[in-house]
C-alpha cells in the first residue's frame, strides 16, 4: 500500500469517528467518498494488468562490442476495457540498455510497438530480463506490477578490427611428418575410411570400400604437417591496468551511418582481447589451424582448428576472459608448449613489463616454436612503467613484436611489427 492509499485511508477512519461523535451527516458523505475511492482504485488496480502481455524479440542475439544491439518490444492488450498507462522497465544488466518506455492510452485489443537500439559497449553474455511491467489505478494508490523473466541472452563478442599484414608462419619442410591427428576438413592426407555416419558429406565417401564391404564407408584424412598458430593471452589480474572509463551515450543517429568511431575502453584487457581476435580472424582467413589458452578462473585451452567455426569458438572464449587469476603467462606457455608442434608461431599478448616475459620467450625458442610478441604499453594505461625496457630486449634478441599505447590505432599499430626479417608477411 502506497502512502496516498494510507492518507486516504486515515481519512476515511477520520470521518467515519467524526461522525459517529456529532452526527453531522457532511462526515458520513465524507466517508462515502474516502471509501468509493478506495474501492473503486482497488477494483482498476485489479484490472490493470489482466489481459497485457509482453514480447520482446532480438533480431540477433551474438552481436559484436561497438555495435548496435536492436530489441523489438510489443505490448498486447487483450481484454476489451482499455488501459490509461503501463510502464515497462527493462532490468537487463546489458550497459547502456534503453528499453524502457510509458505507453499511454492504450485501447482495448490494441497492440502497441517500439524498438530499443543499445550500443554495445562491453563483450560478455548478458539475458536479455527480466522485464517488469507496472500500472495502476486513475489516481495511483494501488499500483501493481508483473516480473517476466528472461528467456533470452546476447552473447557480446570483442570487438576485431582489420589486420592488413602480421608475421605470417611457413609451413614445416615438404615431407614432413604427418601430425596423426584426425581432422574434419578434407586434406591431402587420407588416414583411413570408417562406416558412414548421418551428417556425413557425400563426396567423403569412399566407393571403391563400399563395393567391397557392402554399406556405405567414408574416409577420414589427417592434419597437414604445417605449422598451427597458438595465441596466448595474459590475464593475470597483476599485470593489468585500466583508466576510469565513461560509456558514450548511443547517438539515434549512429544506427544509419556507415561508420562510426568507437573507442575501446582504456584497459589492458580489453585491448589483449581485441588484439586476439583480429589476429586469429587474420591467420584462419589464410587457412591457418588457430589455438587459444589464456588462464581465469582455471588454464583454458581451444585446440587449434581451421574454419569459420574455430573462430566462431575463439570468439565466444574471447567474449567471457576476465582477469580474476593469478596465474602468469609463464606458467600457461609452460604448460602448453611440450604440447605443439616444432615450428607453430605463438602469439604471446601480454602488459606485463618484467623480465619474465624474456624468460617466456626464451622458453618457447628453445622449444622450437617461432615467437610473436604483442607488448601492451602498461604505463600509457595509467600503469607505474613502461614496455620500452622489454622491448628493448626482444629487440636483441631479434624477436618480431609490436608495442601498443592506449588509444592507438590497433590496426596500425599490429601492421607495424618490429623485427621481421625470416617472416612472410
Amino acid at each position: 500500500m502506497t502512502y496516498s492509499a494510507r492518507v486516504v485511508l486515515i481519512l476515511l477512519g477520520v470521518s467515519l469517528l467524526a461522525g459517529a461523535f456529532t452526527g453531522q451527516p457532511l462526515y458520513f458523505r465524507l466517508s462515502y467518498l474516502w471509501g468509493g475511492l478506495l474501492l473503486v482504485s482497488y477494483g482498476m488496480s485489479r484490472l490493470a494488468l489482466r489481459g497485457i502481455r509482453l514480447r520482446r524479440t532480438a533480431r540477433n542475439l551474438r552481436s559484436q562490442v561497438g555495435q548496435v544491439f536492436e530489441e523489438h518490444y510489443e505490448l498486447q492488450n487483450t481484454s476489451r476495457l482499455p488501459r490509461l498507462w503501463i510502464e515497462v522497465k527493462d532490468e537487463s544488466p546489458l550497459p547502456g540498455s534503453h528499453g524502457s518506455h510509458v505507453l499511454t492510452l492504450i485501447g482495448g485489443r490494441e497492440s502497441r510497438t517500439y524498438l530499443a537500439r543499445t550500443r554495445l559497449v562491453e563483450r560478455g553474455i548478458y539475458p536479455l530480463g527480466p522485464t517488469t511491467i507496472s500500472s495502476g489505478d486513475l489516481f495511483g494508490l494501488f499500483p501493481v506490477t508483473r516480473v517476466i523473466p528472461n528467456q533470452e541472452t546476447l552473447l557480446v563478442y570483442p570487438m576485431m578490427v582489420d589486420v592488413r599484414s602480421f608475421p605470417n608462419p611457413p609451413g614445416l619442410l615438404p615431407g614432413g611428418e604427418a601430425l596423426r591427428r584426425r581432422t574434419p576438413q578434407i586434406t591431402s592426407n587420407a588416414a583411413g575410411v570408417r562406416e558412414y555416419e548421418t551428417g556425413d558429406p557425400i563426396n567423403r565417401i569412399h566407393w571403391v570400400s563400399t563395393a567391397r564391404r557392402d554399406r556405405l564407408m567414408v574416409k577420414e584424412f589427417e592434419l597437414d604437417p604445417l605449422a598451427d598458430v597458438w595465441i596466448f593471452v595474459d590475464a593475470s589480474r597483476s599485470v593489468q591496468a585500466s583508466k576510469p572509463y565513461q560509456r558514450p551515450e548511443f547517438d539515434p543517429r549512429d544506427f544509419w551511418r556507415r561508420r562510426v568511431k568507437f573507442d575501446l575502453p582504456p584497459s589492458t584487457l580489453e585491448y589483449a582481447v581485441t588484439v586476439a581476435a583480429s589476429l586469429a580472424r587474420y591467420y584462419l582467413q589464410r587457412g591457418r589451424a588457430v589455438g587459444l589458452a589464456y588462464a581465469d578462473q582455471s588454464l583454458r585451452v581451444l585446440p587449434s582448428d581451421r574454419g569459420g567455426r574455430q573462430l566462431g569458438k575463439i570468439l565466444e572464449a574471447l567474449a567471457l576472459v576476465q582477469a580474476v587469476s593469478d596465474l602468469p603467462l609463464q606458467s600457461v606457455v609452460e604448460a602448453q608448449a611440450r604440447h605443439l608442434p616444432r615450428g607453430s608461431t605463438t602469439v604471446l599478448i601480454t602488459p606485463s613489463t618484467s623480465d619474465a616475459v624474456v624468460r617466456v620467450v626464451d622458453l618457447v625458442v628453445r622449444r622450437g616454436l617461432r615467437p610473436v610478441v604483442v607488448l601492451l604499453d602498461n604505463a600509457s594505461f595509467g600503469g607505474y612503467f613502461s614496455a620500452d625496457r622489454v622491448a628493448a630486449s626482444l629487440r636483441a634478441m631479434n624477436i618480431p613484436y609490436c608495442q601498443v599505447c592506449e588509444g592507438d590505432d590497433l590496426a596500425s599499430a599490429l601492421t607495424a611489427t618490429v623485427n621481421t626479417p625470416h617472416w612472410s608477411l
